[in-house]
């Protein structure tokens, strides 16, 4: 799971931005102002016979600032992105 959700940053952060983008989820901002430090993304590729579908997650990142449901406080009702 991305670790974004529980992100002070999340709804400002560039890397997240097009981690929605790569999802094709509605953005929390169409503005992001700040640049992560160093984050680390992983890819998992699944395969269906022909389909492809691909899940991006940030895992770590040096800026990360826990704020425990900062996504869903700016969601509120709408299922957390996996």
């Amino acid at each position: 799971m991305c670790i974004c959700i529980n992100c002070t940053y999340v709804d400002r952060c560039i890397t997240y931005h097009s981690v929605e983008s790569l999802h094709q989820q509605p953005h929390l901002t169409e503005n992001p102002d700040f640049e992560a430090l160093s984050p680390t993304i992983n890819v998992n590729i699944r395969t269906e016979s022909e389909d492809i579908q691909m899940e991006w997650d940030v895992v770590g990142c040096e800026s990360f600032s826990a704020e425990m449901g900062k996504w869903v406080k700016l969601r509120p009702g709408e299922l957390i992105p996996t």
